[in-house]
């Protein structure tokens, strides 16, 4: 009975981890919405999203025990990210403006390190957390380039939901020393190691319920 309950409530909280972070995190490619605050929010956004990857590809991890299912966590992630962006498409935005965040990378350092340190738990938080944290908002400013013209777009098309407390006042003209992904990366350096410990504190307290 035991391994029954143990087996459904995994793939439970799996599903509930992976759908709430993607939930959470459905709008952290939308920076290029925000003209005059874009680098404000590709900053927060990165934070962020390195909080739900790295909380949830460690819950998965560390429960599994085998290096490759962080980045399967970031797969479910990203595909559940591709469904929703789709209603941007239909809403008649153009196919190269929808912006949709790169988790993979990160996910698969996040393997490596637990992979290499030998299923090491706190080398995971530790080296995984840094790699995760440093990665991210490098690899999603890398997806930002991509779109084609942004700023001239995101004018063209004024994101319809933008609640009257977030109409910018005035340009955010080199915000950040004009080097968001610098600053998102060295707070995400720091952060994503507690994200990381408590991810694995997720893992203890799910077999504590389980086991009682």
């Amino acid at each position: 009975v035991m391994v029954w309950l143990r087996r459904c409530t995994h793939y439970l909280f799996i599903v509930v981890v992976a759908v709430n972070s993607t939930l959470l995190t459905i709008n952290a490619g939308d920076y290029i919405f925000y003209t005059d605050w874009a680098w404000t929010s590709f900053t927060v956004f990165s934070i962020s999203q390195t909080l739900m990857l790295a909380v949830g590809a460690t819950y998965y991890l560390t429960f599994t025990g085998v290096p490759g299912t962080a980045t399967y966590y970031a797969l479910i992630m990203t595909v559940y990210t591709w469904v929703a962006k789709g209603a941007w498409f239909a809403l008649g935005y153009p196919y190269d403006f929808i912006v949709t965040p790169i988790w993979l990378p990160s996910a698969m350092l996040l393997d490596l390190a637990y992979w290499a340190t030998k299923r090491n738990k706190h080398s995971l938080i530790l080296f995984g957390g840094v790699l995760v944290g440093m990665s991210l908002p490098l690899f999603n400013m890398v997806n930002l380039i991509t779109v084609a013209d942004p700023l001239e777009t995101a004018f063209k098309y004024p994101r319809p939901t933008l609640p009257p407390y977030m109409t910018p006042i005035e340009p955010q003209v080199g915000k950040f020393y004009n080097s968001p992904v610098a600053l998102g990366a060295g707070a995400g350096a720091v952060l994503s190691v507690t994200f990381t410990a408590l991810g694995c504190k997720l893992n203890t307290w799910t077999y504590r319920w389980m086991a009682a």
